[in-house]
């Protein structure tokens, strides 16, 4: 299952890679009552540097998110990350950009928050078994409240 969330940006650095957590990920998660814990990511500049100065890391240590790094050089490792990229490349950017023409990142934004409730709720391929990215986010968050009754999560 690929739940994932996205958000164009004129320039990948430190400060887009924790607006988005901020904008989107964590108020995502903060509604369906899963607090986050950790976060994976690639060793690119906008996620790496040193802690005391870098702005993600400092979002990141603000919020009491821990921060794994993927190998470096090592595709493989992030597999996931890589195949949503690939998703939204194959099924929206490029059947986006021959239906239109953007004058402007607002108007390629709709469009790509449109394509993400629609992800969401339409079953994508064999890995969910048939359910939506969101049904199967659901079924895990309930298959953890019920084995593990002190988590957070059983709330």
């Amino acid at each position: 299952m690929i739940l994932f969330f996205a958000k164009v940006y004129a320039a990948k650095v430190p400060v887009t890679a924790a607006d988005l957590l901020n904008d989107r990920v964590l108020p995502f998660f903060e509604q369906q009552g899963v607090p986050v814990l950790r976060v994976l990511t690639d060793r690119g500049t906008e996620f790496c540097g040193a802690a005391d100065k870098h702005p993600y890391e400092l979002f990141l240590q603000l919020n009491e998110i821990e921060h794994t790094r993927t190998k470096a050089k090592s595709p493989q490792a992030n597999g996931i990350c890589e195949r949503a990229q690939q998703t939204l490349l194959n099924e929206f950017y490029r059947v986006a950009s021959r239906k239109k023409l953007y004058s402007d990142l607002e108007g390629l934004q709709v469009n790509l928050d449109e394509y993400l409730v629609y992800y969401r709720k339409n079953p994508p391929g064999k890995r969910c078994q048939g359910r939506t990215p969101m049904a199967t986010f659901l079924a895990g968050k309930k298959c953890v409240a019920e084995k593990n009754l002190s988590s957070p999560l059983a709330a």
